[in-house]
């Protein structure tokens, strides 16, 4: 399988003719602006047009469009915009109900090259719009291809999962600062707070003064009374005293306590409720993926999670359209990037330019994979053992796995453990 990047350049060159209107349009949250060039880059219009970011705004743009192309004879039209925050879904799905093709060009490629017209720092809105037409007619752009029902299903639900994991990171740390501040023993007895025992024990007794005068048995019905079903027993009375001779020694602050009741209350109250809408949102991806013949091959990699499957089918879509699976990397910004002049040679880096999320479970993902998977496992021992740095050599299976995904799915096969060390499998 051979892949290179200058061949789809020059096709989105190409593609570009004598009789096409480029537009390019700056997004914004309620007016937009557009401008059009030839295929050129010559203006078309003396002025930009402002829209609003409703119906009748594209209604406006269609009709001025219409205008420019019946005027200098051009039958086709190709409108490029920038990916700005979640303004610009409504304005690309109406267009593309309408027919009309749009194309993405990276908010970084029209910072760069705002200068090229005037060699001036300045930006305004229509000269932005003018830049990215620009950009488009020269072939700077990515196509936008819109997903399946299911795909949008999924990458909705797992964008609405990372909000509610960030909240929950939130939230644990603001529990472990209230723990740090008024019974910081209690880490001592229980590593991890958020094990059942140890929530029962902040729900019925919060503060270390509420200890001090109970008894093993009164701690142990505290704890039945939140709803454990094995509180007693030999561990359980352990741990009972070893709770009640932290808080006899605690230091924890000791003011504001009803305060402090009341605030760690609501904290792990909401905390339980954000753990138990990510457990309906883990059924609910479980479900979506039953229905995707894809997830069903990522699923015969030994170690690769149904979350990692997941968001991978969420950021990258239908992995049916890469063609190798250095696209794959690159929508990542996996891919390396280094800055060389003259006799100065750069450092290779990562060039960190595609989708943070995508990039966040492929390395998790690899990891998991690293832990479980056979193979994996005895390529990152291998490449550590020729004297490959342990990250580097992470990096590196990363790149592989990369490649076995969009092999597997292009060959319609699942995962045979056999073809890990063979060239056609990379």
């Amino acid at each position: 399988m051979y892949f290179k990047r200058s061949h789809t350049t020059n096709q989105r060159i190409e593609r570009i003719t004598m009789k096409t209107a480029v537009v390019g349009i700056d997004i914004a949250k309620d007016i937009h602006a557009a401008q059009v060039t030839d295929f050129r880059g010559r203006t078309l219009t003396p002025r930009h047009l402002s829209f609003t970011n409703d119906r009748m705004g594209f209604e406006k743009l269609l009709n001025w469009i219409q205008q420019v192309q019946s005027k200098h004879r051009l039958t086709s039209v190709l409108i490029g915009l920038e990916p700005t925050g979640h303004y610009w879904f409504n304005l690309t799905q109406w267009l593309l109900t309408h027919q009309i093709p749009v194309v993405l060009v990276n908010p970084v490629t029209t910072h760069r090259n705002k200068e090229n017209r005037d060699n001036s720092p300045s930006k305004s809105d229509p000269k932005d719009a003018l830049v990215i037409a620009e950009l488009v007619s020269r072939g700077y752009y990515t196509e936008y291809v819109p997903q399946t029902e299911t795909f949008e299903r999924i990458k909705t639900l797992m964008s609405d999962r990372e909000f509610w994991v960030k909240m929950l990171g939130s939230l644990s740390n603001r529990i472990v600062r209230w723990i740090d501040l008024y019974f910081p023993e209690f880490r001592q007895v229980f590593e991890d707070w958020t094990c059942v025992r140890a929530i029962a024990t902040l729900k019925a007794f919060p503060l270390p003064s509420e200890l001090q005068q109970r008894t093993v048995e009164e701690v142990v019905q505290g704890w039945y009374e939140q709803g454990m079903r094995r509180a007693g027993g030999m561990t359980g009375k352990a741990k009972a005293a070893q709770l009640l001779q932290a808080a006899s020694r605690s230091i924890g602050h000791s003011h504001a306590r009803e305060e402090a009741r009341r605030d760690l209350a609501r904290l792990i109250e909401e905390y339980e409720r954000i753990v138990q809408q990510l457990h309906e949102m883990q059924q609910e991806v479980e479900a979506l993926l039953e229905e995707l013949p894809l997830a069903r091959q990522l699923r015969s990699i030994p170690g690769l999670g149904t979350i990692t499957i997941a968001a991978l089918l969420a950021c990258a879509g239908d992995l049916s359209q890469y063609a190798h699976g250095r696209q794959l990397l690159r929508r990542a910004g996996l891919n390396l990037a280094e800055h060389t002049s003259g006799k100065h040679k750069g450092e290779v880096k990562l060039s960190k330019r595609g989708s943070g999320m995508l990039r966040k479970y492929l390395y998790l993902g690899t990891l998991s994979l690293i832990a479980q998977n056979p193979e994996f496992k005895r390529m990152h021992e291998r490449n550590q053992s020729k004297g490959m740095k342990k990250m580097a050599s992470v990096f590196k299976c990363i790149g592989k796995l990369a490649r076995i995904i969009i092999g597997m799915v292009q060959r319609g096969e699942t995962y045979r453990p056999e073809r890990m060390y063979l060239p056609s499998a990379a």
